[in-house]
């Protein structure tokens, strides 16, 4: 029997190892889909249109947002990034989990539509280590990584809004609380009562 489904929003400062933590997650657990969300960036190296992102121009980026097709939407290093309300409700109407891998102004819009939803903040272990993950990259030059640890210090401001904290210090305790808290969510009892009133009839009965 399936558990009913929720919606988990993902938050973390640039660098925060979030992508990857989400992507591990996936793997590990099937009845989780992640959202794809639509970006008028250019994709990175190794980045694939359909998988990571929908990547579009702006001008199609603008005529989705003005028929509301976004659940949220966020204008992040002055790219445009949304989430499509529709991909979302069919995953959740289908019985799955949904995952929403984007940022603290993005998580305030969806908790607007969906108050229900499961927030979580992933947390660097200090700003030296994420000063390193971001120079590690070797994609962004020293003046980008220092906007980046800038806008970091703005991001992490917003951890109070969020239901949980993951500390990404050890990638493998990261995930490990990551799916601890989905299964925590699927195994709470106003998650199951409605799944498993057959059963509890059944076991309760002549009570």
């Amino acid at each position: 029997m399936a558990s009913l489904p929720n919606l988990y929003v993902v938050a973390a400062p640039s660098g925060g190892g979030k992508t990857s933590l989400v992507a591990a997650l996936l793997e590990r657990d099937p009845q989780i889909g992640l959202s794809i969300s639509y970006t008028t960036r250019p994709p990175r190296p190794g980045e694939e249109d359909g998988v990571h992102y929908h990547f579009v121009d702006k001008e199609k980026f603008d005529e989705l947002y003005r028929e509301g097709a976004f659940l949220e939407s966020a204008t992040v290093y002055g790219h445009f990034y949304g989430t499509s309300r529709a991909a979302v409700e069919q995953r959740l109407d289908q019985g799955f989990d949904v995952m929403l891998d984007i940022d603290w102004q993005g998580a305030q819009q969806v908790r607007m539509s969906f108050p229900s939803c499961i927030s979580l903040f992933i947390l660097p272990p200090s700003l030296e280590e994420l000063r390193r993950r971001l120079s590690q990259r070797g994609q962004d030059s020293d003046e980008v990584i220092e906007h980046r640890m800038q806008q970091a210090r703005a991001e992490i401001a917003h951890f109070a809004e969020f239901d949980f904290l993951v500390i990404n210090d050890n990638f493998d305790e990261a995930l490990d609380d990551l799916h601890s808290i989905v299964r925590h969510h699927r195994l709470n009892r106003s998650g199951q009562e409605e799944r498993i009133n057959a059963l509890l009839a059944e076991l309760l009965e002549n009570v």
